[in-house]
């Protein structure tokens, strides 16, 4: 997912850009407006942490991009180009050394694991909106 600052930045091509560079093909992908319930759901695993309540703020204050990516060991290629959570501490080259601001604003979102990934496809698209 694509964080608001992304989106009003117009950015968002770049980064898909560079996902696509990587071998993986979308097959799904959408604008959306999260609502705060969204948002919490999509954090839930951050419920009680500090930054919780800021980050969830910030994905539901503008439209995100919401995207499916398919191909050879799509969660951890996605993992690696993003970079480190923090972006003072991802490389450059990577998606959040490159167009993060802050670990709230660090451009992107990606699944961690597999079961991580269906659970948030799921929150994004139905079945019928996915292409493989």
């Amino acid at each position: 997912m694509l964080k608001p600052g992304v989106v009003e930045r117009r950015l968002v091509g770049r980064i898909l850009e560079r996902i696509e560079g990587e071998g993986l093909s979308i097959v799904g992908l959408k604008v959306v407006k999260l609502g705060r319930e969204e948002a919490e759901r999509l954090y839930e695993v951050h419920k009680g942490k500090p930054f919780f309540r800021e980050l969830v703020d910030y994905v539901a204050s503008g439209p995100v991009v919401a995207a499916v990516f398919e191909g050879a060991d799509a969660v951890k290629t996605v993992r690696k180009i993003c970079g480190e959570t923090d972006p003072s501490k991802a490389g450059v080259g990577t998606i959040r050394g490159d167009f993060g601001v802050s670990v709230t604003r660090n451009a992107i979102h990606a699944a961690d694991s597999a079961e991580s990934a269906e659970m948030e496809i799921a929150l994004f698209f139905g079945s019928h909106e996915l292409v493989s």
